[in-house]
């Protein structure tokens, strides 16, 4: 039987210290049977929602983690051996068996990657659940109209800084975003086209999104929650919409706002959607042509941040819940 390297829960986390709550093993790898291929894995994808997992309890929308497994999520690879006519060897594929060196997986839930479209590192920014659930909280969830006014948080993060360059190219009139610190504000503003960006460490959030949008905001796209969130609903305007897509700012330990703040919500007469992404897949084909050409044109920045080796893949997780990224984070495995 062969083996891999993969990382392993070791213990439940407290908070965002989660380097120390993983440890690298080896795992067996099953045989090959038809329909499953042997794939080499290129990158795996760093998200919030690996966090989340590693805590207990059952979770509606995936699984949690159990402690002394491996941890699982998005990646991309090559196919080195197969058992799969769909998937021959030497393609490249996305899957959801990373945080392994090796995965065997599956015909029926593996993707083939065009690399013409995108290369391989976008297949799972841009052009992969990332990039998708900027598009569907914008579109079937936000119902985003030309002209509006739009308020991304965790902009500089890989979702949020897709959900502002997407509605730029959609035709909003006006896009904000909130993030952490001088670099990521600059990125965003200079190279990602956000008209106005609002360094959440050292500017008054409330105030700030007071001045740059006097008239609202007509959607607000949420990856962070917590006083952010309040501060952008005192600042929506009447019959605005909200795309609840996460609440990174929940691991965090610190004050967090009362329930009371929902009156502004009543006020407003605002509408708030919380969305997972997997409910839009019908629309995965007309997002991925759409995304494709803001790429092919120029039009799309896509960024990663890219940390080295399966033994960086903590310092990785750890980093993205810390606002250190800058895009998409990424854990290289092999070239």
């Amino acid at each position: 039987m062969k083996q891999t390297t993969a990382v392993l829960l070791a213990k439940r986390p407290e908070g965002i210290k989660v380097a120390e709550a993983l440890t690298l093993g080896t795992i067996d790898l099953p045989e090959l049977t038809a329909g499953t291929a042997l794939v080499r894995n290129q990158y795996m994808s760093v998200d919030p929602s690996t966090r989340g997992r590693m805590d207990p309890g059952e979770k509606q929308y995936t699984t949690n983690f159990e402690i002394g497994g491996a941890l699982d999520g998005s990646a991309i690879g090559v196919v080195v051996e197969s058992a799969s006519d769909l998937l021959p060897v030497g393609s490249t594929v996305r899957h959801r068996m990373g945080w392994r060196e090796y995965a065997v997986v599956s015909d029926a839930a593996t993707t083939i990657c065009d690399l013409e479209k995108a290369p391989a590192m976008s297949w799972l920014a841009s052009m992969g659940q990332t990039g998708f659930t900027a598009y569907a909280g914008l579109v079937p969830v936000g119902h985003l109209q030309e002209g509006e006014t739009v308020f991304v948080t965790g902009a500089g993060g890989a979702v949020g800084s897709m959900a502002g360059q997407f509605a730029r190219l959609m035709g909003a009139s006006i896009v904000i975003g909130s993030a952490g610190g001088p670099e990521k504000c600059a990125w965003l503003r200079e190279e990602c086209g956000f008209d106005h960006v609002i360094d959440y460490r050292s500017e008054n959030v409330r105030e700030a999104l007071g001045t740059v949008a006097p008239d609202g905001i007509d959607l607000f796209f949420d990856n962070v929650g917590g006083w952010q969130m309040v501060d952008a609903f005192h600042n929506m305007r009447i019959h605005g919409r909200i795309s609840m897509c996460g609440a990174v700012s929940n691991f965090a330990s610190g004050d967090q706002p009362s329930l009371a703040e929902l009156i502004e919500i009543v006020l407003r007469r605002v509408s708030i959607h919380g969305f997972i992404v997997r409910d839009y897949e019908d629309l995965r084909p007309e997002f991925e042509e759409r995304v494709s050409g803001w790429l092919a044109s120029g039009e799309l920045v896509d960024r990663a941040t890219v940390y080295e080796g399966i033994g960086n893949a903590g310092a990785g997780l750890e980093g993205l819940l810390n606002g250190a990224n800058l895009g998409k984070a990424l854990i290289r495995l092999s070239e």
